[in-house]
C-alpha cells in the first residue's frame, strides 16, 4: 500500500479541503502542542475532544482528567478516524504525531495503528518505518555510509541516497533520518540543542573529535539523536555499533493492550 507523508514542519494554514488531525483530551482543553495549533488556526472548539470541528479532527489520547489513555482505547479512536476518512474521500487529512507529545507515547507505539489507512491521509514522516517497511538492523556499515560528510552536511536528495550501497530498508531509514526535523527544534517544537550537546559530549573521542558547538556537529548530533530514539538505544550502544562490536535490532511495537 502507498502512503503519503509530510515533513512535520509546524503548519498554521492548510488548503481548504485538508483537515488538521491532532491528539486531544476528552475534556476538549486545547491548551498545548498540536491541540493548541488546532484551536488557534484550524477551528477546533473548546470542549470538543473528539472528532470533527472547523478544519480539524481530534483523536483522543488523554481522558477527561488529562491522564494518558491506554493504547487499546487510542486504537479504538484511530479506527473511528479510519472509517471517517473513507466516508469523506474528497478531503485530505494532515495527521500530526498524535499521542507522541503531551500524551507521552513513542512513535513506534502509535504509528502502527495507522496501517491500512485511506490514501487521502498524510502521515508524519516519522511514522514511515512503522507503517511501511520494518527498520533494518543497525550496523557499522550503515552508520559509516550515512554519516559521510557528503551525506550529513549537505542538502541530501533521494537521488543521492539511491546511489549508495544500501538495502531498500536502509535507504528508507536514511531518508527518514535526513528528513526528520531534530535540530535546533524537533517536529513537536521542542528545543533539542542541550540534548544534542550532551550526546556529542558523551561520544567525543569515541568516534572522532567533535567541535561540540559548531553548526555541523550539532546537525550531526541531531541525526544521532533521531537514531537513538528510533532504536531505543543510548550513546554507548551507538559507539559499539560504530566500532563494529554489535548490531542493534529495531524495537518491536508495544502491545496495544498495554495499560
Amino acid at each position: 500500500m502507498t502512503y503519503q507523508y509530510h515533513d512535520e514542519s509546524i503548519v498554521k494554514a492548510l488548503p481548504e479541503h485538508t483537515v488538521f488531525v491532532f491528539g486531544s483530551n476528552m475534556a476538549g482543553q486545547h491548551a498545548g502542542g498540536a491541540a493548541k495549533t488546532a484551536y488557534e488556526h484550524f477551528g477546533a472548539m473548546m470542549g470538543v475532544g473528539r472528532g470533527w470541528s472547523g478544519q480539524s479532527y481530534a483523536i483522543p489520547t488523554m481522558n477527561e482528567h488529562l491522564q494518558q489513555m491506554p493504547l487499546s482505547q487510542i486504537q479504538h479512536y484511530i479506527d473511528d478516524f479510519k472509517i471517517y476518512t473513507k466516508n469523506h474521500p474528497k478531503n485530505k487529512y494532515f495527521v500530526t504525531s498524535v499521542g507522541c507529545g503531551i500524551a507521552g507515547y513513542k512513535v513506534e507505539e502509535i504509528a502502527p495503528m495507522f496501517k491500512g489507512i485511506s490514501r487521502n491521509v498524510i502521515l508524519p514522516q516519522s511514522f514511515r518505518p512503522f507503517v511501511e517497511k520494518p527498520l533494518p538492523k543497525l550496523n557499522e556499515k550503515f552508520l559509516k555510509t550515512i554519516f559521510r560528510d557528503s551525506i550529513v552536511f549537505t542538502d541530501t536528495t533521494d537521488e543521492l541516497i539511491d546511489v549508495l550501497a544500501l538495502t531498500d530498508s536502509e535507504k528508507s531509514l536514511a531518508k527518514i533520518l535526513l528528513n526528520t526535523q531534530m535540530y535546533p527544534t524537533d517536529s513537536n517544537g521542542r528545543d533539542r540543542v542541550f540534548e544534542i550537546q550532551d550526546i556529542l559530549y558523551h561520544l567525543d573521542g569515541k568516534l572522532f573529535e567533535f567541535q561540540s558547538n559548531s553548526e555541523g556537529s550539532l546537525v550531526f548530533g541531531g541525526v544521532i539523536l533521531a537514531l537513538l530514539e528510533l532504536y531505543n538505544m543510548n550513546e554507548q550502544d551507538f559507539s559499539d555499533v560504530w566500532h563494529g562490536k554489535r548490531e542493534i535490532t529495531p524495537p518491536k511495537p508495544a502491545n496495544k493492550a498495554r495499560k
